[in-house]
């Protein structure tokens, strides 16, 4: 029994040493993730699975953005990112943005309008789930 402690133990340390972070870096209030080193893409996120991560009532998502020396393209808007964000009312997608992630938006109650660039090709199931605010939202012919 005592050996089971022990390596229950060593288990939970090990657990507890691990980084608890979804995103690979913050810039300007932004979480974001690497979604290619050699392209050098990135995705907008949230932090670690944290509904609500942002308490912003107004978001400008911008087209590039630089972490140590590098210059990222955001090209997506990642699954769960605004999860939960119930002061938002309102984003700005950039053109370079091509996707958005499942249920991006989900319970995002004062969100009131969303205008989804052309660049946007796919948008993932319940992006817009329970977002009870929103009166408005164009849609491209790319999706």
């Amino acid at each position: 029994m005592k050996t089971f402690k022990t390596t229950l133990l060593t288990i939970a340390a090990l657990l507890c040493s691990i980084s608890a972070s979804a995103h690979d870096f913050k810039v300007d209030g932004i979480y974001y993730n690497i979604t290619s080193s050699e392209d050098l893409t990135v995705e907008v996120t949230c932090y670690w699975n944290y509904a609500g991560s942002y308490s912003d009532v107004e978001i400008t998502i911008p087209e590039r953005v630089t972490y140590e020396n590098k210059t990222y393209s955001v090209t997506g808007i990642g699954e769960g990112a605004f999860s939960g964000c119930t002061s938002l009312t309102s984003i700005t997608i950039p053109n370079s943005v091509t996707s958005i992630g499942e249920r991006a938006f989900v319970d995002c109650s004062n969100l009131t309008s969303i205008t989804i660039p052309n660049s946007v090709t796919s948008i993932g199931k319940e992006a817009f789930r329970d977002c009870t605010g929103l009166t408005s939202i164009t849609i491209p012919n790319s999706v």
